[in-house]
């Protein structure tokens, strides 16, 4: 890469990372909230759900915004208000304190994904290497984010502990302040200052109407198809992992059985971190073929085998260790790898100067009308357990495989790079 592609690529990995901190420190905190408030879990459920939800819905109107005022901008914006939201965290005294300071967080963090897509896909020539090292860090912030803010809880109280995390947001911004780079290097614009279109909402309806082309509404089909699956998968695979594995003390002589240790210690928690962690190679995979490959021919690879996966999971869980952590490991290395594919496709099938909306539908389709999947998912294990709800689950990556196909035979590219 170029030096203006590395500039872009450190602060879009730098924010990304941090974004994804903040979204798995939530449920951490959630723990101790439960045992210092007099909260119950479907009230605390319904004021972090807002948070999250808030985080998908957002995603259009940023991407709205990162057109009209620039995707560092609104990038460096999005750093600010997740700390400001963090540090409000730290102070609160209760739960509707709490309550707000995550709706500030999901309101901030919601513009992340459009904006900072937006800069990679027009402002870094090798673009699939790029989203390779952003879904990377990202994987990071997934995986260890969690990690990190339960071992400084051994140290520290909640309230210092979120205040803490406030230092990633303030590093980023930070090297934003310095950093120097051109957001449209990688793409050639026609229009001018007129390509950004016109404001309020007729200009929006106007955008959007151009935007959505046969290939672009199979593109985002597609993230739909994954968005499901994703949270579908994500939402109760820790719980589903604790049905088929030992107690620690099975495996590992460090505590006594029985001994508060051993019941504190959660073996599914790590094997969950383990395949989080294992979606960093994913990503960078994933990202290496978009380079390499056709985006619609990757897509159609990795959902086929994300469908296998689905449907051998169970059987596979139920052979033993061995094979429970293979399929996990596998589940983990495409459910990622399928992130910066279609994030390449979006771009392929979108203009340039309206990127940052195009990565706006992208993200509401797949944090915000996906979050259905974790609900479905819900409704699933009660009505036909496990094994069932993974071979319901398997029909989403099998649509999205068809998709990829309609889309490879009748998507017209509107990418200029």
């Amino acid at each position: 890469m170029n030096d203006n592609d590395r500039s872009i690529v450190a602060f879009a990995m730098l924010a990304h990372a941090t974004v994804h901190t903040y979204e798995l420190s939530i449920p951490i905190f959630v723990v101790i909230w439960l045992q210092q408030f007099p909260v119950t879990q479907a009230t605390l459920g319904i004021v972090v759900a807002v948070g999250y939800a808030l985080f998908g819905i957002g995603a259009l109107p940023g991407g709205v915004l990162a057109d009209r005022l620039g995707a560092k901008t609104l990038v460096v914006a999005c750093l600010l208000g997740m700390g400001g939201s963090f540090l409000l965290l730290g102070f609160a005294p209760g739960v509707p304190t709490i309550a707000v300071a995550l709706g500030l967080w999901g309101v901030a963090a919601s513009v992340y994904h459009p904006a900072g897509l937006s800069l990679l896909s027009t402002g870094v020539d090798e673009r699939g290497t790029g989203f390779a090292y952003h879904g990377m860090a990202g994987n990071v912030g997934i995986a260890f984010g969690p990690l990190v803010t339960a071992l400084l809880l051994l140290a520290f109280d909640w309230q210092t502990v979120a205040w803490l995390l406030v230092v990633p947001a303030v590093l980023a911004v930070a090297y934003a302040l310095t950093a120097e780079f051109d957001e449209m290097a990688a793409v050639s614009t026609d229009g001018g200052e007129d390509d950004a279109g016109s404001d309020g909402l007729g200009g929006f309806l106007t955008d959007a109407r151009a935007l959505f082309t046969a290939g672009f509404a199979l593109a985002i089909a597609v993230v739909l198809m994954n968005g499901l699956f994703y949270r579908g998968v994500l939402t109760f695979l820790p719980d589903v992992l604790g049905d088929f594995l030992p107690p620690i003390t099975d495996y590992v002589r460090l505590f006594e059985p029985g001994s508060a240790m051993a019941e504190e210690f959660d073996l599914a928690s790590y094997v969950y971190v383990a395949l989080l962690t294992v979606g960093i190679g994913g990503q960078y995979v994933g990202g290496k073929l978009t380079d390499r490959i056709p985006v619609t021919t990757g897509l159609l690879g990795v959902f086929a085998g994300l469908a296998v996966v689905a449907v051998l999971f169970v059987p596979a869980a139920q052979a033993g260790l061995g094979p429970l952590l293979a399929v996990s490991a596998l589940l983990g290395f495409l459910l990622f790898a399928i992130q910066p594919l279609y994030q390449a496709t979006i771009a392929e099938y979108s203009p340039p100067d309206g990127r940052g909306l195009s990565y706006g539908f992208t993200y509401l389709a797949n944090f915000g009308v996906g979050a259905a999947g974790a609900a479905l998912a819900g409704i699933l294990l009660s009505a036909v357990g496990t094994d069932g709800t993974f071979l319901a689950l398997a029909a989403f990556p099998v649509l999205g495989a068809a998709l990829a196909v309609v889309l490879s035979r009748v998507g017209t590219r509107q990418s200029s790079t």
